[in-house]
């Protein structure tokens, strides 16, 4: 199933042999989102891109039900995990329950209390700033990130809206990835402090990395902008890789998806790095995943020495295949070049 972000399915293996082809062959629908299609929340010619929650909702609610209605109810038994994966770094502010701002009465049209999508740029002054400080410190916080961090990622786009909206600012308990709402959405979770956050989006996006005990200090963000002062303690410390289970479908959507409670829900993950898991991506073989923009995913087996790569978007341990260094590059808005000039020359 797919709707931009992606959903998958996984069956158990007691199906007949007759159903694993019809599952090789797939079932699958499309979902246009109806905010997004109407050009809703963003300003293409400042490089604003935005998006409500409740696009996310609707689409996860109509993919589902499309495809498990076009099987049988003995093959719904046997759906026993779902999977996401999401664009990124798209972040939104949420308060302490996990519920994104946008959802709450007051912001309901506030483009600053959406989902910041991984194209928008409005944070590149931001995304300067921290690369200078990053130059600056003691320790390297973006060594691990390719060594140049990007406007399109976690705290460039925390640090634009923040400074940009002071009522976002006051009412944002933290900030969460879209890869890592979408799971604690589906398990209903109501404490954003107990959230399973995503190693891939962490590791690539977010500066996290286990050798600095998990986030930079705050020290690091106060002399950034005091704006962040306090918000790591909000965020998080440990992450996890998408072999690990965030739990079970809560009983609300379970009805609204026609599933059992029993169906497990993995952390999430990137598009791009699930989508070499999807090709059977193997150790020293480079995956391009090509659409919208394409990424260059490689793995490698752990190494008690790790090489540092300039100018790539991250090498981070589990963030593809759990216990194998993924590392991830690309070329922004490649896709999105072809469709411009598609529509130039048309």
């Amino acid at each position: 199933m797919y709707h931009r972000n992606g959903f998958w399915l996984r069956f158990s293996e007691s199906l007949n042999s007759k159903y694993n082809n019809r599952r090789r062959n797939g079932y699958g629908t499309v979902h246009y989102y109806a905010r997004w299609k109407s050009g809703e929340y963003c300003e293409p010619s400042k490089n604003k891109f935005r998006q409500h929650p409740l696009d996310y909702i609707e689409g996860i609610e109509n993919t589902i039900k499309a495809v498990v209605s076009q099987v049988s109810d003995d093959v719904v038994k046997n759906i026993v995990g779902i999977g996401v994966d999401t664009t990124g770094s798209t972040p939104v502010a949420v308060d302490k329950s996990g519920t994104p701002l946008a959802l709450l009465n007051g912001f309901e049209e506030n483009p600053n209390a959406m989902f910041v999508l991984w194209k928008d740029h409005t944070g590149i002054k931001e995304a300067d700033e921290i690369n200078d400080l990053c130059a600056k410190w003691d320790i390297d916080y973006s060594q691990f990130e390719g060594g140049i961090y990007s406007s399109e990622w976690f705290w460039s786009k925390i640090l634009h809206v923040s400074r940009a909206d002071k009522a976002v600012l006051n009412a944002a308990y933290s900030w969460v990835e879209h890869c890592d709402w979408v799971p604690f959405l589906l398990t209903g979770g109501n404490d954003v402090t107990q959230m399973k956050r995503s190693r891939c989006a962490a590791g690539h996006k977010a500066l996290w990395h286990e050798s600095f005990g998990g986030l930079p200090p705050n020290d690091f963000f106060v002399a950034l902008d005091p704006v962040l002062d306090g918000l790591t303690d909000r965020l998080f410390k440990e992450t996890y890789t998408s072999d690990v289970s965030v739990g079970t479908l809560s009983d609300e959507w379970a009805k609204r998806l026609g599933l059992s409670t029993s169906v497990e829900v993995a952390v999430g993950a990137f598009d791009c790095h699930m989508g070499a898991v999807g090709v059977n991506i193997e150790p020293y073989y480079l995956t391009k995943v090509m659409g919208t923009s394409t990424c260059d995913i490689l793995v490698t087996p752990l190494q008690e020495e790790e090489h540092l790569v300039k100018g790539i978007c991250g090498q981070v341990d589990g963030s593809v295949i759990p216990n194998m260094l993924g590392l991830e590059a690309g070329q922004s808005a490649f896709g999105d070049i072809y469709a411009w000039y598609e529509r130039l020359i048309s």
